[in-house]
């Protein structure tokens, strides 16, 4: 029998008018992952599922901005977020 991986989760922050870059803002496996998952859903953030990038996000140190290699995968992150927030905002 397989064992379920440890779950993981990285928070980020971009605010163009602060930030050159998406920035890493929490990481963390297990209890803490579920944290900021949690701490995500009770604050209205959203919370997207994509393993591949994870791992390569939580190689990244808090507060430290991401590397150029992973401005596109996070990009469209971003705009899906985007996208869903604003149909949420239709009537």
């Amino acid at each position: 029998m397989e064992s379920e991986k440890r779950k993981k989760a990285v928070a980020l922050r971009y605010e163009s008018d602060r930030d050159n870059a998406p920035v890493v803002v929490a990481k963390g496996g297990g209890e803490t992952a579920k944290r900021i998952i949690e701490l995500a859903k009770k604050n209205n953030i959203p919370v997207v599922e994509d393993s591949q990038l994870t791992e390569a996000l939580i190689r990244i140190e808090v507060f430290e901005e991401i590397p150029p290699v992973l401005y596109e995968a996070v990009a469209r992150v971003l705009v899906f977020i985007q996208r869903a927030r604003s149909l949420q905002a239709q009537p």
